[in-house]
């Protein structure tokens, strides 16, 4: 049996479409490979293969027929638990949820079905998305394949895990206040969330003003095709958006590119500031002009938190009033936190990011881009909720770089930029204007090929 360990979604669809090896041969890799990494990495939540066989051999019948729907027939992936996946559980990472296969899929995975994709199942998840690391109790601890010793990160921590150990080329996340760019960032991997509504949510999100549902992918092109399948208005989602996405890719253009090191607030570790300078100094010689701006922002985390905990408690009040027991204890205490909100007080922090939107829609009126860190260290060990050194923060906060950008809904991304001494990945955050996608791919694009070549893998 051929192993298509680390193989790109382009190489894999190629290989598919010049019949060099076929749909269930992909899988059945898949599946050998899984049964392998899995107690190593714990990336699944739900595992169907009768489902994914069958829809593999569909494949291989269009593409028989010379019918093959396009990039992503026949490839397997898997959806978060957070997502709607018809005939599967959706438990949210949690036990307080019934172990019960949903009737309908969201959009995002309608959409990835008609193009063909091959589901293997759904990824792991932290307790409805509430922690930055990649644990749950139900699900247990999943492990960066980078080192089995260190946190994937999270929510998203499942799929982040399965593409970092090569079992796919890419897979589906949520990102409410980062969960799909800090898993990119401490697995070595490019995720994006997109401008706020370009992939539809429906059921409606516990968050329903933050969440965004993106891909995790081993580079941008890959992620590209994903988002282009899921994007697009559908009218169950009030935010969705109508318009079509900008073109992806290397414009050619000179890009004017703010660059700053904290924000003005994140404390970050030396080596991850010193690798993310580099990057920011090979990308001013990617014909960008790239200016340094210490301080955009104060820290807007009692914005966020006061939203995503919100809607979360409210969602779980009962479960936390009746059987608290069942909850993730970190989960659990910045749900009653949120919960204990006067309503006066929760108003002014709405209003509060609108006008923190509208600043940061002047800032880039002067810039095409702005780039971060993407988090302030690289992986931590597994077990803690936050990595040493951060204890003031709460079980989100600490992350810095990536919430405001939830409260605002622009498109951000995280690109892998090297690794530290302990050979750990580290990413730098691609920020773009209000529906301004194609920028972020266009300098993902041009960073990649300076880095032509460079293609590290954990040694899982």
């Amino acid at each position: 049996m051929a192993n298509f360990s680390f193989m790109g979604l382009a190489a894999l669809s190629k290989g598919l479409a010049r019949k060099a090896f076929s749909a269930s041969e992909l899988l059945e890799d898949v599946i050998a490979r899984q049964a392998v990494l899995e107690p190593r990495l714990n990336m699944f939540s739900h595992w169907d293969v009768t489902a994914a066989r069958k829809s593999a051999a569909a494949s291989d019948q269009r593409i028989m027929r010379g019918e093959r729907i396009g990039m992503l027939d026949g490839i397997p992936t898997a959806i978060k638990d957070l997502i709607a996946a018809k005939d599967m559980p959706q438990r949210f990472g949690s036990r307080a949820v019934a172990d019960t296969p949903v009737a309908a899929d969201a959009p995002s995975v309608a959409r990835l079905r008609a193009a063909g994709a091959v589901i293997l199942g759904k990824s792991t998840t932290s307790e409805f998305g509430c922690k930055a690391v990649g644990d749950s109790p139900l699900t247990g601890i999943t492990r960066n394949p980078w080192n089995i010793a260190k946190t994937p990160g999270g929510s998203s921590a499942g799929a982040a895990a399965m593409v970092a150990a090569g079992l796919v080329p890419y897979a589906i996340g949520t990102d409410g206040g980062g969960s799909v760019r800090i898993p990119a960032a401490l697995c070595g991997l490019f995720g994006i969330k997109a401008q706020f509504g370009r992939v539809p949510v429906f059921p409606t999100s516990a968050t329903p003003t933050l969440a965004h549902v993106g891909p995790l992918a081993r580079n941008s092109a890959d992620a590209a095709q994903v988002l282009a399948v899921m994007a697009g208005f559908d009218r169950r989602d009030p935010a969705s958006v109508a318009g079509a996405l900008p073109a992806l890719g290397d414009s050619g253009r000179r890009l004017r590119i703010a660059w700053s090191p904290t924000l003005g607030f994140a404390r970050v570790d030396p080596e991850v500031a010193a690798i993310t300078q580099r990057a920011a100094a090979t990308i001013a010689t990617l014909n960008a002009d790239v200016d340094l701006v210490t301080d955009v922002m104060d820290d807007p985390v009692d914005l966020w938190t006061a939203e995503f905990y919100a809607g979360v408690g409210t969602s779980l009040r009962q479960t936390v009033q009746d059987t608290p027991a069942l909850l993730d204890a970190g989960v659990l205490a910045v749900l009653r936190d949120a919960l204990a909100q006067d309503m006066q007080g929760y108003y002014e922090k709405v209003f509060a990011r609108y006008a923190f939107r509208e600043k940061m829609r002047a800032f880039f009126d002067h810039y095409d881009l702005l780039i971060t860190p993407t988090l302030p260290v690289a992986a931590f060990d597994v077990g803690l909720d936050v990595p040493p050194g951060y204890e003031d923060r709460n079980i989100v906060s600490w992350v810095s770089f990536t919430y405001p950008f939830n409260l605002t809904g622009q498109p951000a991304a995280s690109l892998p930029v090297g690794l530290t001494q302990a050979g750990l990945p580290v990413g730098l955050q691609i920020v773009a204007p209000s529906h301004a996608e194609g920028a972020i791919f266009d300098l993902a694009a041009r960073y990649e090929a300076a880095q032509e070549g460079a293609d590290p893998r954990p040694a899982i």
